[in-house]
Formats: structure tokens, sequence, C-alpha cells
């Protein structure tokens, strides 16, 4: 009796996910991470070297007007937040850095509620991250961008629950601090995430 065949695998289709790449969450911002400035300056020099590798290369910003108590002015720092990434705001915008990339689709979150995924986030027209992933296909995520700790830790979390392969480009990302870094690391491995570096993606 012959076998059943395997079904036939679908076509990998790649995505880059670049998480919030804003001065908000940079040297200078409100809500700074050291080493921002440089990741976004990483990522822009790797996106332009692999944009051939991308079936959809896609952005998300924080885009606050008023996300209620994620904002505070005695912050914990866990649940609130000083005020960042205002809508409208050049702190806001992708850095500067990312001017030349380009991307295919940019969407935002966290206009009046706290926001840390970018599956959260909605482009102008109202679609959601995974709605336009599902559109072109994606089966896999490389993602990337600022803080790995909390939004990037966030993004590649959702993305596994939604079925997608995921990566995250090590030196591509950076955590609020190593000790959160560290404990992001382990929490997206465990959930089935990929930690690569970016020259061995």
């Amino acid at each position: 009796m012959a076998g059943t065949a395997p079904a036939p695998r679908r076509p990998t289709h790649r995505a880059l996910v670049v998480v919030d790449v804003q001065p908000t969450f940079c040297e200078g911002g409100a809500l700074a991470v050291q080493g921002g400035n440089a990741v976004a300056e990483a990522i822009a020099e790797y996106a332009a070297g692999n944009r051939d590798r991308y079936d959809l290369v896609v952005t998300t910003q924080d885009w606050h007007i008023d996300p209620g108590p994620h904002f505070s002015d005695s912050p914990d720092f866990v649940d609130t937040w000083p005020p960042h990434g205002v809508a409208g705001t050049a702190e806001a915008d992708l850095h500067p850095a990312l001017a030349s990339l380009r991307p295919d689709a940019s969407v935002k979150k966290g206009e009046y509620a706290a926001a840390y995924s970018g599956f959260e986030a909605v482009d102008t027209q109202g679609r959601s991250l995974a709605a336009l992933l599902e559109a072109g296909q994606v089966t896999d995520v490389d993602v990337v961008g600022i803080a790995e700790s909390h939004c990037v830790k966030a993004t590649t979390l959702d993305a596994l629950t939604l079925g997608l392969r995921a990566r995250v480009l090590t030196d591509l990302t950076v955590p609020v601090t190593p000790e959160q870094g560290l404990e992001a690391r382990q929490v997206m491995v465990a959930a089935g995430a990929e930690l690569v570096a970016s020259q061995d993606a």
C-alpha cells in the first residue's frame, strides 16, 4: 500500500518587520534606549543591502494621541511611561536614518491605548499588520528594531502565535537594559523564535 504523499510545503515568502525605529526611542528622545541611533543606522544599511531578499518590508511606529494611563507624570516604567511617540511630532516619525528605506507598508499603533506589538498596528486604510502579511503570502518574518525587550519581543511572539516563522536579527535590535534583553531572548526562544545575527540570516 502506497504511503500518503507529504503535503507540499508553501514557498517561503519573507518579510522584514522594522519595529518602532523612531527618534523618541533613541538617544535624545523622550524614552531613549542606549544604542538606538546606532541600531537605526545598522538597520538602514542592512535593508539597503538585502532588500531583494524580502517580499515585503514593513515599518511600525508608536503613534500616541491619548493613550490613557500608558502615559504618566510619575511612570513606573513597567505599565506606565513618560509621554513618547506623540502623533504628529518629529519624535514619532521614522528615524532619519530610514529616509531611504521606502517600506512597502507602514503601520501605526497606540493612538488611544497602550500598544507594544506591531500586530496591534494598522495602516492608513485600517489594514492590520497581520492582514498585510497575509495578503503578501508571507510565511516568515525577520524582526528588527527598538526595543528588543518590549515591542520587538511582543511583535515576535504575536508572529509566532499567528503561525509565522520568526527570526530576530540580534545585532539589529537593542533592549532597554541588558537584563531585560536576556529575559526577552529566553522568552522568544522558548516560544519558537530563532535568534541570528544579520550576517547569518
